[in-house]
């Protein structure tokens, strides 16, 4: 089992969305699968201009930019993996920039003009299944503990698994990541116990990658928990009196 994980952090390989991968990754890789990162911020990658050359005969299917940057090269990457993980951070509410931009070149691999009714019973068009329709999970990361902070990103995934017919075979979606200290502050777990089980369940995440292909509800469930410790106080954030106190409270810290 090959596992690719597409990390789209602009902090590349030292920020938050990274520590998930790699938590994915030590269960992966215990269970025997080949795991590799490719960190979007560290090529380049040019933006579609839909310029529709790829649909001419001399450069059917492949893109102008094809020899001028690196998107034909991580293509490469996800069609040799077994499961990608798409990694982001939340920015704007929504996927960040850098996979947004990448995603946006999968255009010249698909041809627009072959329009169909797709597996999961929709009218869309031809796409590379070696690509776009690779099984993947999704793993989402923000610092806000609002639940409406992900849902974009969430739909987005949703959205692309359907129409490209690629299985989704996860969603991750951490929260909090002031509170676990972006997993740089060693105390993190003291104050939040809670850290160690999430930690513990996306390396059981990783196992149940790399040995079944995708990951349990129950493993998702435990990942994606709630680490504020109390149930009741889990309840009150939803409400806006208390979100101000959490506020302030975070503000503070902060300073």
């Amino acid at each position: 089992m090959k596992i690719l994980a597409i990390n789209s952090s602009y902090r590349g390989e030292t920020g938050h969305t990274r520590l998930w991968i790699d938590r994915l990754f030590a269960g992966a890789i215990a269970a025997g699968a080949e795991c590799q990162v490719v960190t979007l911020a560290k090529y380049k990658i040019n933006r579609c201009l839909a310029c529709g050359k790829c649909y001419t005969p001399e450069h059917y299917l492949r893109c102008w930019y094809a020899d001028k940057d690196d998107v034909a090269k991580i293509f490469a990457e996800i069609a040799s993996a077994d499961r990608v993980i798409y990694a982001t951070p939340v920015y704007i509410f929504g996927i960040s920039g850098l996979l947004k931009t990448f995603l946006d070149r999968f255009y010249s691999t698909s041809d627009v003009n072959q329009l169909r009714v797709i597996r999961s019973g929709l009218f869309f068009q031809h796409v590379a299944e070696k690509i776009c329709g690779k099984p993947f999970v999704s793993l989402i990361v923000c610092d806000n503990l609002d639940p409406e902070t992900p849902k974009n990103a969430r739909e987005y995934f949703r959205a692309f698994a359907r129409f490209m017919d690629a299985p989704h075979v996860g969603e991750l979606i951490r929260s909090g990541g002031r509170l676990f200290g972006h997993g740089h502050d060693p105390h993190a777990a003291e104050r939040f116990p809670k850290i160690r089980a999430v930690y513990a369940a996306y390396e059981q995440a990783g196992r149940e990658l790399a040995l079944t292909g995708r990951i349990s509800t129950t493993t998702q469930r435990q990942a994606n928990q709630d680490i504020i410790p109390i149930p009741f106080v889990s309840a009150l954030k939803h409400l806006t009196p208390f979100k101000r106190v959490m506020a302030r409270k975070a503000q503070e810290d902060w300073i």
